[in-house]
């Protein structure tokens, strides 16, 4: 019974929510997980890269009544009252008038003037622009030198962070999900991981994993590292969150912000350099998804090939030969299948989990445009966490009952 037990535990799979980077499109996440939290879904692990770094903190070790494992209620709340409060109220909206509505709608308008804003004056909840205040009258008298880096300081989202996340309690509680976020070491090139099951998550690493260096957001320095977003290296990381639990078996939820799929051809300069974002940045997972079924195969055929071995160990050798023969070839026999069993549970244990079924919750989009991921416009903000609550409607409608009869079968 105690092996049926161990073998049923080491075959059930992890439920895993995977959230991307993409600034302000971070909330289209927030609908998702209104829509999840309605539904009541559970998750083993939350992990994101950037701003889903920032919403997978907030979901994971969101303050509450309930401490003990996440409220989904206080969650949702939690989570959409951080995006309206990173929303700003300044930007209008106005209809355009008839001799522009043929060329720009009201909404690429929006993230245009939204954009603009936040690159002059940042965003008071998310990041202050330093190079107003530092550099203004140098850049005045000498006009040709360029721009300063970093353009913006990040603390501001510190703080904003911390009044909604309390990250003592993914220390205190072991019914929270485990969270995990990264980011990348700007010197080295290689991916830095928080692991809430490793080590003790604070605001700072999480912010870290949010410097994006192409909006001249700042690094954050961390035990003698120097840290940019997470997205430089993998804006869904998957790979990561394979490796960091390689024993379990995944069901994957894994909201991707930048699309897979456009008709349109790019007329313009910034239509190419948008569908160039969306495709450096969009999931790409599949190859990965792949190789890991592969493995299994490979597994389960060295699998059998150990039982038979392990058969065959318990069997009688040839009568023929004498006893002492027959001692001595089952001796040579029992260490060479010692030495191959310990390497045989290496692999088996390391082996990389599986993805037994992912769910992808897709963002589409009216208005492409470049910069829309820097359009905090309370109207953005808005649209964006409605469009994710349907389209995550949409995803459960299409993966149900299957998705329900997995969770009832593990």
């Amino acid at each position: 019974m105690a092996d049926k037990e161990k073998e049923k535990e080491t075959t059930t799979p992890e439920t895993v929510l995977i959230l991307q980077g993409g600034g302000s499109l971070g909330a289209y996440e927030c609908g998702v997980w209104k829509t999840l939290a309605k539904h009541n879904i559970k998750f083993e692990i939350i992990a994101g890269t950037s701003i889903g770094a920032i919403n997978a903190a907030i979901i994971a070790a969101h303050k509450g009544s309930n401490n003990s494992e996440v409220d989904n209620e206080d969650s949702a709340k939690m989570l959409e009252n951080f995006w309206l409060e990173l929303a700003e109220n300044i930007t209008p909206t106005l209809p355009l008038p008839q001799q522009f509505s043929s060329t720009y709608s009201t909404d690429e308008m929006t993230a245009v003037f939204a954009s603009m804003y936040s690159a002059i004056y940042g965003n008071p909840k998310a990041f202050f622009p330093k190079w107003i205040v530092s550099s203004f009258f140098n850049y005045f008298f000498q006009p040709f030198k360029p721009l300063p880096y970093p353009l913006f300081d990040i603390t501001p989202l510190k703080k904003t962070l911390s009044r909604y996340v309390d990250f003592d309690i993914l220390k205190t509680s072991k019914n929270r999900p485990r969270l995990i976020v990264t980011c990348t070491d700007i010197q080295t090139s290689n991916p830095v991981i928080y692991d809430s099951k490793n080590v003790d998550i604070n605001a700072e690493n999480v912010v870290a994993s949010a410097g994006f260096p192409f909006y001249g957001i700042s690094w954050t320095q961390q035990n003698n590292k120097y840290l940019w977003d997470g997205a430089l290296l993998s804006n869904t990381p998957l790979r990561e969150i394979v490796f960091a639990s390689p024993t379990l078996d995944k069901i994957v939820y894994l909201v991707n912000i930048f699309p897979h799929y456009q008709k349109e051809l790019p007329q313009d300069i910034f239509e190419a350099w948008h569908r160039a974002r969306d495709i450096i940045y969009c999931d790409k997972t599949d190859s990965s998804i792949h190789l890991s079924r592969i493995i299994s195969r490979y597994l389960m055929l060295l699998k059998e090939m150990h039982e038979l071995l392990a058969t065959m160990m318990t069997t009688k050798l040839n009568d023929s030969t004498s006893l002492a023969e027959n001692h001595d070839k089952q001796q040579q026999l029992k260490t060479r299948f010692d030495k191959m069993e310990i390497e045989y549970n290496k692999l088996v244990s390391f082996r990389g989990a599986v993805i037994r079924k992912i769910i992808r919750i897709e963002r589409q989009e009216k208005t492409p445009f470049l910069f829309e991921d820097a359009d905090f416009s309370v109207s953005t903000i808005k649209k964006l966490i409605t469009q994710g609550e349907e389209d995550m409607e949409k995803a459960l409608m299409e993966n149900t009952p299957s998705r329900l009869e997995d969770q009832n079968k593990y």
